[in-house]
């Protein structure tokens, strides 16, 4: 499945090709730059669509640089190139909570519990959303994380 970044990097490519730009970003990204790492690897991206690794990365930079929309744009690509990749569903998980789509946030963060049972921080993710959908239902609220109108 060949899927084009969006939006699309700088007009003029940096030094190097794909394989250097994975790396660098991935460096990048591990040294705490993620803004950075973000536009090496959407480089990387666009020369290798189809890289589960690249867009792994990518996904996690944009998470890292607050960049939720995007990262759930691409941990939902990875998906597609790797429908059991238990880390792009904990990373959508995570892109959606942050975005406060809480039911959504939990399948996906439950479909990582599930293949990866073994890792807590999965598990740990999946009690704080579900306790948040669970307060929002004692308070009244909206589960989807949406304004309720009826408290405007």
């Amino acid at each position: 499945m060949s899927s084009e970044p969006s939006p699309e990097p700088s007009p003029e490519p940096p030094a190097g090709d794909a394989y250097d730009w994975f790396r660098r970003g991935t460096a990048l990204l591990e040294d705490g730059h993620p803004a950075a790492a973000a536009e090496l690897l959407g480089w990387a991206a666009s020369r290798e669509p189809d890289a589960a690794s690249i867009r792994e990365a990518w996904a996690r930079a944009l998470f890292d640089a607050h960049r939720y929309e995007e990262s759930v744009r691409e941990f939902t690509v990875l998906l597609a190139l790797a429908p059991d990749d238990d880390y792009a569903q904990f990373g959508l998980g995570l892109a959606l909570w942050r975005l406060r789509r809480f039911p959504q946030a939990a399948n996906h963060l439950a479909a990582a519990v599930t293949m990866r049972p073994d890792r807590p921080e999965y598990a740990q993710a999946l009690r704080q959303v579900r306790a948040t959908l669970a307060a929002r239902d004692d308070a009244g609220l909206d589960p989807s994380g949406q304004p309720d109108e009826r408290l405007s």
